[in-house]
């Protein structure tokens, strides 16, 4: 079978770079190619029908790919060429996942058994209204199950309303009180599941008609054999009444019982093989002054390894506020790693919320030869080795203080630079600076990525410094 030609088109100063990407790639996927460098130092500036103008492809091409910052419909390309146009990434050194070389772990991703109730807390102090809108925002980060979280005290008299606003959303419902008669009522009204029961009230559970979590009576004081011997009897007595359940052995914060509480959890499924377990996770998340993304994985992993099919989480404290979101990652990626027995690793970038999986740098020597060789007077800026990193035709300026580099570069462009340019340099300053703080990739005119965190820049063009030239590629001939 004749191997694929690939023609790449680019600009003069990403030549070299690309030319050394292709050479380690194309081997690898098994493709020829071949690479036209275009009059234009800067790729970004590259425009669809400026491009269709000079394309000149080998007629055993297949197809053209192009920077991804081209700008214009590909067509007038693709007719001129003869074969199908695409974009690539915007950053050429992102061509190896382009062509999947680093998704290969990522077929068949995305599954998951793990389900997610998300707890609202007191409730019973929230409008109905908003009530339902923290649901459906729950619904839509990944919960499959809505908590009401009651408060100990007078009954709750809005339960029913309330249970029966959210199932009309079309949510499933579950309660978590020790008041018989809330729980009642939002069983009536359509809750499916009990949180909890013990000895204190398992006598009134096969009245209900649901799935009810069992828990031990009390974990303070009580050794882990007492623990697992106090579910083990409401087990029993549920299940001679045909109550269906799952067990939540109690998981305790950090300095009060937290390894011991893990291994709750173990002996639990060792004499409990076949009853389903849960495990509420908001006794970590929201204690300890931690990110929950973290956390959150590390718990889903122990829960996918022992058979925990459910999981309560909330997200009340700051740090913990997308705990949600962060839970249906987890679970997708923790399923992945433990049925086809691979490293949770290079899996999930959408989890990779502080630091960047890699970052990649051109180096000083590179930075070096784009300062010798860039012809015009617009900026660029880099974020490498400590430094923030300002380069122009004939100007290269660096230093770990941008408000020193901004005033060494207007003490030489003070005349370029009016409002919209200080805005901008000022904007693009402090991104690098967090990317450097943080070990994650700057690349100029793009969010910094904070996984799925991450929020896009909305804006125009960069400023031109030349403001009789448009963006138009053809004013970059040089």
């Amino acid at each position: 079978m004749q191997r694929e030609h690939i023609h790449f088109v680019t600009g003069r100063l990403a030549e070299v770079a690309l030319r050394r990407v292709l050479a380690e790639l194309a081997p690898k996927v098994a493709f020829d190619y071949s690479v036209q460098v275009l009059g234009i130092s800067v790729a970004a500036l590259l425009t669809a029908p400026w491009v269709a103008r000079r394309i000149q492809v080998q007629a055993n091409c297949s197809r053209v790919i192009l920077p991804g910052y081209c700008n214009g419909n590909l067509d007038c390309i693709a007719q001129a060429a003869g074969v199908p146009v695409e974009l690539g990434p915007k950053d050429l050194r992102d061509l190896p996942a382009f062509f999947g070389q680093a998704q290969a772990g990522r077929r068949d991703y995305g599954a998951y058994d793990i389900e997610i109730l998300a707890e609202i807390n007191h409730a019973p102090r929230r409008a109905l209204a908003d009530m339902l809108a923290e649901a459906r925002r729950l619904k839509a980060d990944g919960a499959d199950v809505i908590d009401l979280g009651c408060d100990p005290g007078d009954t709750w008299t809005g339960v029913e309303d309330a249970v029966k606003a959210l199932r009309a959303e079309g949510l499933r419902v579950s309660i978590d009180s020790m008041n018989r008669h809330e729980v009642e009522e939002a069983v009536r009204a359509g809750a499916e599941l009990v949180l909890s029961v013990n000895a204190a009230n398992r006598t009134y559970a096969a009245d209900w008609g649901c799935e009810v979590v069992v828990i031990p009576d009390s974990t303070a004081g009580a050794t882990q054999a007492d623990a697992i011997e106090q579910i083990e009897q409401t087990v029993a007595v549920l299940s001679h009444r045909g109550v269906p359940l799952r067990v939540d052995p109690i998981l305790e914060p950090i300095g009060f019982g937290f390894a011991a509480s893990l291994g709750r959890f173990l002996e639990a499924r060792q004499r409990l093989p076949d009853v389903e377990l849960m495990m509420g996770i908001g006794n970590l998340t929201e204690l300890v002054d931690a990110d929950s993304a973290a956390v959150n994985v590390l718990l889903l992993g122990f829960c996918q390894e022992l058979r925990i099919k459910s999981v309560l989480t909330t997200q009340v404290i700051n740090w913990a506020r997308t705990s949600v979101r962060e839970c249906d990652l987890a679970r997708r990626l923790v399923y992945h790693a433990v049925k086809n027995r691979v490293l949770p690793k290079h899996l999930e970038p959408e989890l990779l919320l502080l630091r960047d999986p890699k970052i990649h740098s051109h180096g000083a020597a590179e930075l070096e030869r784009l300062a010798r060789t860039i012809r015009d007077p617009n900026y660029r800026l880099f974020a490498e080795g400590d430094f923030l990193h300002v380069i122009r035709a004939n100007l290269h300026l660096q230093g770990d203080d941008p408000f020193d580099v901004f005033e060494r570069l207007c003490a030489t462009d003070a005349e370029r630079i009016d409002a919209k340019h200080a805005f901008y340099l000022g904007y693009e300053a402090a991104k690098a600076m967090t990317a450097l703080a943080l070990g994650k990739q700057y690349t100029q005119d793009e969010p910094l990525c904070f996984g799925f965190l991450t929020r896009p820049e909305h804006r125009r063009q960069r400023p031109n410094l030349r403001s009789s030239e448009s963006h138009d590629a053809t004013t970059d001939t040089g």
